[in-house]
């Protein structure tokens, strides 16, 4: 296939996701959600729903020609080690093997098996072509690059098997979010869209935020009851209690709306059902703070984008095709390789 072909293909399956109809949809999350409790239903909608933005004729034009890449490749055998925190998490990587040409042999996450292998199964109807492309494989041997996503200890692992190749090897990340105290209510709303999205659990939620002083903190929580469906998730409802306890049982300070818990903390990665926050004194000092960090932290969120490259509250989870996990380029490390 040339590369025209390859994104036509693409663009289908952006139509054809945005199309289910109800029942293909029910089956879908039901299956989902069967194998991964945190994965719910509204989940597997979100996830589509970001999908879809990816899978338009002119965005993957405009993303894709930014590049000098070959109507044809010589194709190399690029393993993919897939993340499963959230939903079709791993598809962008597989989105950038295939639509440069390459093949895509691919481990998935037990997390998020069901997702991806859907995806892949609705491709290969639209381009049989790409069936020879994609496979799916749980020991990764004698590829020519790899493209690894994980934790910080298995990032050792990745680095001892992998890091003789050409690779791209992922870490933890998080998103804090900025606050000034002049937030509307409706911005402090869509903030918490940030923090409770995926329950907390991809790289692009919220952890953390940073406040001048405590006197917005009790405002957000009062602005973000609408989420307080959480707390009839049994996962997500058993870590706040744990998360509860542990403070109440070490008497350690923390404010509480019933199903969020905030903690002041250096740290950035806070617990499920915890957000961590830190003042700060000025925007110098905190820019400082924050660059020292800058390869812990995926994604910055403020007021309307105000914060030196961030992106607005509520849109932490609303990537584009050129924000790159790890502000690494994938495109350009595939197209580069020898």
């Amino acid at each position: 296939m040339i590369l025209e072909e390859r994104i036509f293909a693409f663009d289908q399956l952006g139509k054809r996701l945005s199309n289910l109809n109800d029942e293909e949809f029910d089956d879908l999350a039901w299956r989902v959600e069967n194998n991964n409790s945190w994965f719910t239903k509204d989940h597997t909608k979100s996830a589509l729903v970001a999908l879809c933005s990816f899978l338009e004729l002119e965005a993957l034009k405009n993303w894709i020609t930014k590049y000098r890449l070959p109507n044809e490749v010589s194709p190399k055998n690029i393993g993919i080690l897939m993340a499963g925190n959230v939903p079709g998490v791993g598809f962008h990587d597989l989105l950038c093997v295939l639509i440069t040409g390459h093949k895509a042999h691919v481990k998935l996450s037990s997390s998020d098996s069901v997702f991806i292998s859907w995806i892949v199964k609705e491709l290969l109807t639209i381009e049989p072509r790409f069936e020879s492309m994609v496979s799916f494989e749980e020991m990764l041997k004698g590829k020519d690059a790899y493209i690894a996503t994980g934790s910080d200890n298995s990032a050792r692992y990745f680095e001892y098997y992998f890091g003789k190749y050409p690779s791209i090897i992922r870490k933890n990340r998080t998103s804090v979010a900025v606050l000034t105290g002049q937030e509307t209510d409706v911005e402090l709303l869509k903030l918490g869209k940030d923090v409770f999205q995926y329950f907390g659990l991809g790289c692009r939620n919220v952890s953390k935020i940073f406040v001048p002083d405590r006197t917005i903190l009790t405002r957000f929580l009062d602005n973000i009851s609408s989420f307080q469906i959480l707390s009839s998730h049994h996962k997500y409802i058993n870590n706040y209690d744990y998360n509860k306890s542990i403070y109440l049982i070490n008497g350690e300070e923390h404010l509480d709306n019933g199903f969020l818990l905030l903690k002041e903390s250096k740290d950035l990665v806070s617990p499920i059902a915890v957000l961590f926050y830190e003042i700060y004194e000025d925007n110098a000092t905190l820019g400082k703070v924050l660059k020292e960090q800058s390869d812990k932290i995926q994604c910055i969120v403020s007021q309307s984008g105000w914060f030196e490259k961030s992106e607005p509250f509520g849109q932490a989870q609303c990537p584009k095709l050129d924000d790159f996990a790890d502000d690494i380029d994938t495109i350009e490390f595939l197209i580069n390789l020898k």
